[in-house]
């Protein structure tokens, strides 16, 4: 199975760091969130990547190729011109995807068991609240709970197992998550996979790397 990972995007929120480099090449820990990403999927015998590449794709695909081999994976590379967004980024290699494959956006760092994946399916984890809860009984506070977990409401993890159907939904430019997942979600062609034990982050903001670079070992 092939592996697409979203690399096309500016990462304006985590500027001066991505003024000479694409997000999925920021270090966390010491190594590339690409990296990262490589030898979590590994693990699960992928070692074809599809990078999907737009701002700095000089700086992404010399790097790929430099270490492609001590990596022990292939990549190949779709450049856009211009922004396509992640629907239209998926949509550009149609030509080369004929079986189910992964899509992964390019700026998480997670250890969920891709194999769990169905076909047409997106990864859920639960919502981690980003600042602490009060619990109120009445009018006096019972306890406070610092940043919890929220089981009962889930987010969008950005890992998806798609099969060469979705092509004839996805759109010439714009976000798969915007356009044609609420489409097939309309149609109940798209399912859920909810990972409650996993560990998971988005690298969104200079905090989130200095959080995400103390918490790496639960990724290894």
């Amino acid at each position: 199975m092939k592996a697409l990972i979203l690399a096309g995007g500016y990462g304006k929120r985590l500027r001066p760091f991505t003024d000479e480099k694409p997000k999925p090449l920021l270090e966390i820990g010491g190594r590339p969130i690409l990296e990262w990403q490589i030898t979590w999927l590994k693990k699960y015998n992928i070692r074809e990547f599809v990078i999907l590449t737009g701002y700095k794709k000089e700086t992404l695909i010399d790097w790929a190729s430099s270490n492609a081999d001590r990596l022990e994976v292939n990549f190949v590379y779709s450049v856009e011109s211009e922004p396509l967004g992640t629907g239209g980024a998926i949509r550009k290699v149609k030509h080369f995807i004929n079986e189910d494959f992964l899509v992964v956006n390019g700026d998480i760092l997670t250890n969920l068991d891709v194999s769990r994946l169905t076909p047409m399916s997106i990864a859920l984890v639960p919502l981690k609240s980003p600042y602490g809860i009060v619990e109120v009984n009445g009018e006096r506070v019972s306890r406070f709970i610092e940043k919890p977990t929220l089981y009962d409401h889930w987010i969008n993890a950005g890992v998806y197992r798609l099969s060469p159907d979705v092509f004839d939904y996805l759109p010439e430019k714009g976000d798969i998550e915007r356009t044609t997942f609420p489409k097939l979600a309309e149609m109940g062609l798209l399912r859920a996979v909810k990972f409650e034990k996993v560990y998971w982050r988005s690298i969104d903001s200079v905090k989130d790397m200095e959080e995400a670079g103390q918490e790496v070992g639960q990724l290894v």
